[in-house]
């Protein structure tokens, strides 16, 4: 019997898992080759290029509340699949009792008349329970429970991957702030100096109150950005410290802003590849194979299931006795029990976890077309935005050369407040565009490491910054 249970086991109930066909276009979209290379083969030390941001990342990687929540749910799925495996097995259980009574046995069960004399009892057991998997049901649990454990270990890295790009493009923002604080500096103290040349000139009769009041408004103008923009600083320090697991507190900074390494194009490798290196690709067809595991479990409920039990232990009214042969009791039982009539339940259940199966592939082909659309829009954001900053650049460098040619011509008496302020406020503006477009080139740059997958062939020790060194 048991080596017929053995075979049958070897064939369980339920589909064996394949992976669906899945959208695979040759190259990404904004991808002007395929390449066999990708950016995302380079651990995340070696992406970003500064002196400061590795070690915050690091940091994170140790302290964020995140990653420690994503290890205790991979710590528990862990725990799970040994609660599975243990179905496999026979389970053995023991019993001690001991009781005193003066009542009869009753009816069904309940309790009878008095009797003369009270009575003790006391017995010691132990009984086994072991279910022959015939159909594969346990089989399959183990399967699902293995899926569950693999999906929490993919979200995990997907915590990682996230926390990374989320730092890295706060730090970014960081330094563009202080850029545009800079900026902000800057241009109240040129509409300061200006301000002061037409209350010279005013003062001597050779400007008007209409400049002067104009050059104060642009000054008071200028001036009011400067807090706003520190507030806008201290909160983003605070959130990279919460990001980090700390409480907040002021950031180191490394490179300024536009010393940033910053590239046009990285190689984004083949499509097909994505499967491999995403975590949450790899999440999502995990929750797949558990959800196609499932479905035998569902419809191995539909047969009958071989339960063995026995029993050995010891019964008698005097504990003095519990050690005699006399007192040893013992029983071999075998059960067959599967559903005869329940309104529909077990079809029910089959039906519902067929349904979860379709849920589960529709999200996974769903995850895979936005991952797509994410590469090739990051890909197209950081080849356009290349452009966008050298014709920016040309604009500052020429508003900045009208600002200094429109001061020359006012104090020349060639031209009016009007040359000089509009300049002014043409500049600046673009300076703030300028420093807007190197923020998003730095953005997609992390945004662009996260979408292809980065660091999928690190070590888990690698990943939390402990291998880093080893690596190097």
């Amino acid at each position: 019997m048991i080596v017929a249970t053995a075979l049958l086991a070897g064939c369980a109930i339920g589909p064996d898992y394949k992976r669906p066909a899945v959208a695979e276009p040759p190259t990404f979209r904004g991808q002007a080759t395929a390449e066999a290379v990708s950016f995302a083969d380079a651990p995340w030390w070696e992406v970003f290029q500064d002196p400061i941001l590795p070690a915050l990342i690091q940091e994170a990687l140790r302290n964020n509340y995140d990653v420690a929540i994503a290890a205790a749910r991979v710590q528990e799925a862990r725990a799970n699949v040994g609660v599975a495996r243990s179905d496999y097995f026979p389970s053995l259980d023991y019993g001690v009792s001991a009781g005193r009574s003066k009542v009869g046995p009753g009816i069904l069960g309940g309790a009878g008349g008095a009797v003369p004399n009270a009575s003790n009892f006391y017995s010691a057991s132990t009984t086994m329970s072991w279910e022959l998997d015939i159909w594969g049901r346990i089989r399959r649990l183990n399967e699902s429970a293995r899926a569950t454990l693999l999906a929490t270990e993919d979200a995990r890295r997907a915590v990682w991957l996230t926390l990374i790009s989320d730092l890295a493009q706060a730090y970014f923002e960081l330094l563009a702030l202080d850029v545009r604080l800079q900026i902000a500096r800057d241009s109240a103290a040129a509409y300061q100096r200006t301000y002061d040349l037409f209350l010279d000139r005013l003062n001597v009769g050779v400007a008007s109150k209409l400049e002067t009041s104009r050059a104060l408004g642009a000054l008071g103008d200028a001036q009011a950005n400067i807090p706003q923009i520190e507030s806008d600083i201290v909160a983003k320090e605070n959130q990279i410290s919460v990001l980090l697991g700390k409480a907040p507190g002021p950031i180191a900074r490394g490179k300024p802003m536009y010393e940033q390494v910053v590239v046009p194009s990285v190689p984004a490798g083949l499509p097909s590849t994505l499967l491999e290196r995403r975590p949450d690709l790899r999440q999502a067809e995990q929750a797949l194979v558990g959800a196609n595991a499932r479905i035998g479990v569902a419809k191995a409920e539909f047969f009958p299931k071989l339960s063995l039990t026995a029993l050995l232990g010891t019964a008698s009214p005097e504990i003095s006795m519990l050690t005699s042969g006399g007192a040893t009791i013992w029983a071999v039982a075998g059960l067959v029990s599967g559903p005869l009539l329940n309104a529909g339940r077990t079809l029910g259940t089959y039906r519902a976890t067929v349904a979860q199966w379709e849920q589960a592939r529709l999200q996974f082909e769903q995850t895979i077309l936005l991952a797509l659309r994410e590469v090739s829009d990051v890909l197209t954001r950081l080849a356009r935005l290349s452009a966008a900053e050298t014709a920016q650049d040309m604009a500052v460098k020429a508003l900045g050369e009208a600002v200094e040619h429109a001061m020359d011509r006012y104090r020349q008496g060639l031209a009016n407040y009007f040359e000089v302020l509009e300049a002014q406020q043409q500049l600046y503006p673009a300076q703030n565009t300028l420093a807007q477009i190197r923020q998003n080139r730095l953005l997609a740059y992390a945004q662009l490491y996260r979408a292809l997958g980065g660091g999928w062939a690190l070590t888990d020790a690698q990943w939390s910054g402990q291998g880093e060194a080893t690596t190097k």
